[in-house]
């Protein structure tokens, strides 16, 4: 999995959404799904970066990818769903989605927690999540195979100090994969969740200030496990909860 080869062709004819799609571990993986064959659907809240990723794309030769502009703190189930049915119109189906957005907040001890802080990680990493996913189902039932990817966190197995509500976004992800993987097994949706490790991204730098970002691993270099996820080689793997390093 960590070493599997991707090609032009490794994902040829998918249709899949990325959130987080404007920067890091996102941005990597739609530029990453594009060149190897997909039709990209680009979620985030910044146009402007959006716009960037999506001109890449097209400079590479891959297929033309779509953007959709939202900010999943403060968007509701109907935009969810207004999503679903433009995804079913304009692409028929989805195969893939890449449940990449997350916010981190401000580290602090437990006693100084800040409620909207709280509320806002959890709307973001959990809530948003919940409601897209959901929302999208009908098109991910349409997909021959389709492949439902959460992204966790090292703080998300193990509990740590001072991470608070960002740690706690992250159990609750790993839970709901854990429950959606138990009731879509033996169906055509699988549902994993990647633990992406240390990598250089401007929300790792954020928790690490006076960490060497150049002693960790690019978002391009951990790419092969979400391909592979993203590829019919991966139908028989679901319910599993892997690291990318």
């Amino acid at each position: 999995m960590h070493t599997y080869p991707i090609t032009a062709s490794s994902l040829a004819g998918k249709i899949i959404l990325v959130t987080g799609a404007g920067d890091g571990i996102g941005k990597q993986a739609a530029l990453t799904f594009a060149n190897a064959g997909a039709t990209v659907i680009l979620l985030g809240r910044t146009v402007k970066k959006l716009e960037a990723v999506y001109d890449q794309i097209v400079a590479a030769g891959a297929p033309e990818p779509a953007i959709v502009p939202l900010d999943m703190k403060g968007a509701t189930k109907s935009h969810y769903q207004a999503m679903c049915s433009t995804i079913i119109e304009q692409f028929g189906r989805l195969d893939g989605l890449l449940q990449n957005a997350s916010i981190l907040g401000v580290l602090s001890p437990f006693e100084h927690i800040d409620e909207s802080s709280w509320n806002d990680i959890m709307q973001v990493n959990l809530t948003a999540q919940f409601l897209m996913t959901q929302a999208l189902m009908p098109a991910l039932k349409r997909a021959e195979q389709a492949s439902i990817v959460f992204t966790s966190s090292a703080v998300g197995r193990q509990g740590r100090a001072f991470w608070g509500p960002y740690a706690v976004s992250k159990f609750a992800t790993e839970g709901l994969a854990q429950v959606m993987a138990d009731e879509y097994h033996g169906s055509t949706i699988r549902i994993n969740v990647i633990n992406p490790g240390a990598t250089r991204t401007t929300m790792r730098s954020k928790a690490y200030p006076a960490e060497d970002a150049s002693k960790l691993k690019t978002p391009a270099e951990i790419m092969p496990l979400y391909v592979y996820l993203m590829s019919d080689d991966s139908i028989a793997v679901t319910g599993q909860s892997l690291n990318a390093q």
